[in-house]
């Protein structure tokens, strides 16, 4: 029989108290008010469970993130509290992968992990580098994410570890719930280690914690335990600070070399050696691969990058320029590219602080410093008796316009991009390309994998504005693209067809555009009353010198632009304010009969669905009647 000691384990518990509670990294130190209930605790668990051997049927079949859930065995049995301590609610392993879901995107669950770095910088912080190291272990890949921020004590690391617990209070700060460590890393793969080295009240203390989907699935646990050790560095020999006995500490040592990436207790520690005084390191390893069974995250398509796969450049189809043309640009980039996400993940610019991807920095760009004629407009949101503070919302045509049908908003909060290039026209409509515009919403509250924005009564509204803000913006601009408006007639000199020049290879580098010398025009909504005032005197762009106006784009026209002896034979006794404006209320009745249209396609696969619903009842109907006529005939 194995010799039976008792573990030092974190028990990953769900709970809203901050003396029990979970955090997200970020989380001070400090001791709790209650030690019968502090993270400190122990769990009583074998030592022997660093030498479990691995059953065939827990063994983690599927590598595919989407699959990782399926077949997971539940014990029957649940295993019994150790003397001495409360009976709890469990947090089952399979939580793990299921609270990860939430990441439909594996760029988001990064930017997860970038928002603790950032959030760091009040810390001190200046830099975060996300790169890719080789396991030796097993030669595979694995995602490095490093900070020079303070670092987190042994309270610090076990509320990282849980669930749910947030002490970052500060408007400043991106984090807020408590949850985004925990899902972002499990999203990226099945196991995370986590180094960490700090100073708190003039104590130096290292330490070391595993989330590990595979050593819980492995060894048939039944609730989440994170193995974790502590090192105080304060003096000349580092010493292991011990919570329970030299025997705890050991068996967690144990399982860490086991189910980590490395095997002697030197490898381990030398992992600190570029940490420094302070700061964290966490290593993802094990990542999930797609269904095709190919790692989902690439390193080899580009050495400074890290991409997802683009299926639509895999499939061997033959593409049209135009739309090599629209994958050149940003908007299109930043879904399968790192940099060009990270480059717009946040909208002020760091000062003394940089994110390093794969050892080059990633140089910072707003869409907005590259606006062709842009404008201001003040947006005051409230709701009920409650006003918020006024918000900037800057539009303005992006470079390629009108070439490239790019168009939507650019909506961050408290800093951090929340939806990418909103589309808030109708799809299948020209009108507003080109047109984009930023802003920053702190007035509503972003969802849980902070891709898109809760449902309020706030976010309808603003859609609503952001929406009338695109069709004010095209009606009294559109002209310089050879459109004619009501506020100004169609410049002839952009009706003369220009041969197109290639896209540019990094159009997401900011090169501000002459034309925007002039400053933007600030407008400011009024909500009681929907109206629109210009609050800053400056001189519209097409009253600016036309030297700004880049001269290498193809006219878009609704409508031929005729002669000017067929416009007086055809169209006489309407102004061209008149002709313009009836053009104008066309593309509102087509953007609504658009609407209509998908409203009665959905209307008629509602009907066709019921009528075989119908047919179907009928069918059974008719079988019951033919088996009463059967019935009756033998009686």
């Amino acid at each position: 029989m194995a010799k039976r000691t008792v573990a030092d384990v974190v028990l990953l518990s769900d709970s809203d108290d901050e003396d029990i509670g979970v955090v997200r990294r970020g989380g001070g130190g400090g001791a709790f008010r209650r030690r019968s209930a502090s993270l400190m605790e122990n769990r009583q668990v074998p030592s022997t469970i660093a030498d479990t051997t691995v059953t065939r049927r827990e063994t983690l079949e599927c590598r595919s993130f989407w699959k990782a859930g399926d077949n997971f065995v539940i014990p029957k049995a649940v295993t019994p509290t150790a003397p001495g301590m409360l009976e709890h609610a469990r947090v089952h392993p399979k939580f793990l992968h299921s609270n990860a879901t939430s990441h439909k995107w594996a760029f988001g669950a990064i930017a997860e992990l970038l928002d603790n770095a950032v959030d760091e910088i009040q810390n001190g912080a200046t830099f975060v580098k996300i790169d890719k190291i080789d396991i030796a272990k097993n030669n595979s890949p694995a995602l490095v994410f490093q900070d020079d921020g303070a670092g987190m004590d042994p309270n610090g690391i076990r509320k990282c570890m849980s669930l749910g617990y947030s002490s970052k209070k500060s408007n400043t700060t991106i984090g807020q719930y408590g949850n985004g460590f925990k899902t972002s890393t499990m999203r990226l793969g099945a196991d995370a280690i986590v180094f960490s080295r700090s100073t708190r009240s003039g104590k130096a203390t290292q330490s070391v914690g595993l989330l590990s989907y595979t050593f819980l699935r492995r060894t048939g646990q039944d609730d989440v335990i994170v193995p974790m050790i502590d090192i105080d560095i304060s003096k000349e020999r580092p010493q292991p600070i011990i919570y329970g006995s030299s025997e705890d500490w050991s068996t967690n040592l144990d399982i860490l070399l086991k189910w980590s990436p490395f095997s002697t207790k030197d490898e381990l520690l030398q992992q600190f050696d570029d940490i420094g005084t302070h700061g964290t390191k966490i290593i993802i390893y094990n990542l999930w691969l797609n269904d095709e069974g190919i790692y989902e995250l690439s390193f080899d398509d580009d050495d400074e990058d890290i991409r997802l796969r683009d299926e639509s450049v895999h499939d061997g189809k033959r593409v049209h320029a135009k739309e090599l043309e629209r994958r050149s640009h940003i908007s299109y980039h930043l879904r399968y590219s790192l940099r060009a996400y990270t480059s717009m993940l946040y909208l002020e610019k760091f000062k003394n602080f940089k994110i390093i991807l794969r050892g080059i920095p990633v140089k910072q760009f707003n869409i907005a410093d590259e606006f062709r004629y842009p404008e201001i407009i003040k947006y005051r949101p409230q709701i009920a008796t409650i006003e918020q503070a006024t918000t900037e919302i800057k539009v303005g045509f992006i470079k390629e316009a009108p070439k490239l049908p790019v168009c939507g908003y650019n909506v961050y909060h408290k800093n951090r991009l929340i939806r990418p290039f909103w589309k808030v026209t109708m799809d299948g409509s020209a009108l507003g390309n080109g047109v984009v515009g930023v802003l920053e919403a702190n007035f509503i509250e972003p969802a849980h994998d902070k891709q898109d924005f809760e449902r309020s009564s706030l976010f309808q509204r603003l859609e609503a504005r952001l929406k009338k803000i695109v069709y004010d913006y095209w009606s009294s601009h559109s002209h310089v693209f050879g459109y004619r408006t009501p506020q100004m007639p169609a410049d002839k000199s952009k009706r003369i067809p220009i041969p197109d020049q290639p896209p540019p290879v990094n159009t997401f580098n900011p090169f501000p555009s002459p034309s925007s010398q002039g400053g933007p025009i600030i407008r400011e909504i009024n909500i009681s009353n929907a109206t629109s005032v210009r609050t800053v005197a400056a001189p519209p762009p097409h009253m600016r010198n036309s030297t700004g106006v880049r001269n290498n784009f193809q006219p878009v026209q609704l409508t031929p632009q005729p002669a000017v002896t067929d416009t007086r034979n055809k169209h006489v006794g309407k102004s061209v304010e008149e002709i313009s404006q009836e053009n104008i209320q066309l593309f509102m009745k087509c953007e609504e009969y658009v609407k209509k249209e998908t409203e009665m396609e959905q209307t008629v696969r509602n009907l066709e669905k019921e009528l075989e619903e119908a047919k179907s009842k009928c069918a059974q109907l008719a079988m019951l009647v033919d088996a009463k006529k059967k019935e009756m005939q033998q009686v």
